[in-house]
């Protein structure tokens, strides 16, 4: 699983979570994680049986790999796999990326067409399958000897919602703008208030996986609800895309990634173009993480000590990630109703064990991706097992903002305890609770699930007002 360690993660992430998230997070990790069990649904009506490798045209295998895996065909899914592939995604991380894209979705509906573009390492066939809530497009990477080498989602279409009630749309303007600097350049959104300034400014940090600079999942795009909203407030607003999401393969290929590469170096290379940017007022540039962009926000606060007006920590994690990850795990399988299955118990099992070892002093850079919480790297948790983000914020004196939200099922209201124990009598700190709020920063009702996260809304009223008058105050 060397150069596909992400393949699995960072699919069964993108449908499961929040943003995020390839390596553990909103989205899991802090962001989020693979559902545990498959779901019947998931089998559509009789198609044609999986084409064998090599037999028929990229698009064909594209398309027979889809069908098998929209029938619960998990074999024969995995026999159309190169081996990288199947090592990455054998029969049960295929049923939990499956069961989690139709939490998500819906149920199969139909495959429709399928188009095919060349890369360097063959063909990738994008397949359009209408689910009952959404259309998604299935990339599926086919390599020269027709054998499935990746997949993951292309994109999705839902139904969009308006601007929410706090967007001001004449009040700003938004221009392209580019983050860091090669080979790692990322393209990104400035959202400036109209008027002189100089104005306030907040760089976005998101949560785990490939996000977009948006945030976006499904029809929600909290990243671009919360730009609009404090640019309404007058406060400028950067937001980009993560490095995880325009480099999938680069990263994929590097075996000794930790957050630095995955989200502190981005994040500090953001708050440096903020601090240069005209009409921003250098001394109050402040940054708003999300998930693990919000578990992070401490170290890159101490990283560049003076650059930072302050942080906003938006869901943020107090348990070690790896804990993190079967909290969510065993909540997602209990919405499956009655006593887990074997397979489920099995799966969590595993998972415990991956995860001990990941916060063990047993674990060495040579501990193998495939025994370790999502197929990540040992370096990654190495890296992770030296922070503590607790004692980190509490030797910041920058002004510190915190949000909880009540039917957060990924970072769950009990994960603000600790913030509130470690950080009691610090005066520069503000906890925020918002009772009906998930893991997207939206309101919703009932019990939280990943399906929820189709419904198409906005990040909470509350929040953004909140946000904006604890950014405008210091």
């Amino acid at each position: 699983m060397t150069r596909r360690w992400m393949l699995a993660v960072l699919v069964s992430l993108l449908v499961a979570g929040c943003a995020s998230s390839g390596t553990p997070s909103p989205s899991s990790s802090a962001a989020a994680s693979p559902a545990v069990a498959a779901s019947s649904s998931a089998a559509s009506p009789a198609a044609a049986p999986a084409s064998p490798a090599g037999s028929a045209d990229p698009a064909s295998i594209g398309r027979a790999f889809i069908e098998a895996l929209s029938r619960a065909d998990w074999a024969g899914a995995v026999a159309m796999e190169d081996p990288v592939m199947a090592a990455a995604a054998p029969a049960g991380t295929l049923q939990q990326i499956i069961a989690s894209l139709v939490a998500q979705y819906g149920a199969f509906e139909s495959i429709g067409s399928v188009t095919t573009a060349p890369v360097s390492t063959g063909t990738i066939a994008a397949v359009q399958v209408a689910l009952a809530h959404a259309t998604v497009t299935l990339n599926v990477s086919v390599d020269g000897s027709g054998r499935v080498t990746g997949l993951h989602i292309g994109g999705v279409t839902t139904a969009t919602a308006s601007p929410a009630s706090y967007v001001r749309p004449g009040s700003y303007t938004e221009s392209a703008v580019t983050v860091g600097s090669a080979p790692w350049t990322l393209p990104g959104t400035l959202t400036m208030p109209n008027g002189p300034g100089p104005f306030p400014a907040v760089v976005l940090v998101a949560g785990s996986g490939p996000a977009d600079r948006n945030e976006s999942f499904g029809p929600n795009k909290p990243f671009q609800d919360l730009a609009w909203g404090l640019a309404s407030a007058g406060i400028a607003v950067l937001r980009y895309e993560k490095r995880t999401y325009v480099y999938a393969k680069q990263m994929a290929a590097d075996t000794t990634i930790t957050v630095k590469q995955e989200t502190m170096d981005d994040a500090v290379a953001a708050v440096a173009l903020l601090r240069r940017t005209p009409k921003v007022d250098p001394a109050r540039v402040f940054l708003v993480g999300h998930s693990l962009g919000a578990y992070l926000a401490p170290r890159i606060a101490a990283e560049i000590p003076g650059q930072l007006a302050g942080i906003a920590m938006l869901e943020a994690p107090s348990t070690p990630l790896p804990q993190l990850v079967v909290i969510q795990e065993e909540y997602l399988a209990s919405l499956q109703g009655g006593s887990p299955s074997p397979q489920v118990e099995q799966q969590l099992a595993t998972l415990k064990r991956q995860a001990a070892l990941a916060e063990s002093s047993s674990l060495s850079p040579s501990t193998p991706a495939s025994e370790l919480p999502l197929g990540t790297p040992a370096s990654y948790w190495l890296d992770l097992q030296s922070y503590r983000p607790l004692a980190v914020a509490a030797s910041l004196t920058i002004p510190i903002f915190f949000s909880q939200g009540g039917r957060d099922y990924q970072v769950p209201p009990s994960e603000l305890g600790p913030w509130e124990q470690a950080l009691a009598g610090h005066a520069n700190v503000t906890f925020r609770t918002y009772p009906a709020m998930d893991h997207l920063l939206l309101d919703g009702s009932g019990t939280p699930s990943p399906a929820e996260y189709s419904v198409p809304g906005h990040v909470d009223a509350q929040l953004v007002a909140n946000l904006s008058a604890w950014v405008t105050a210091h």
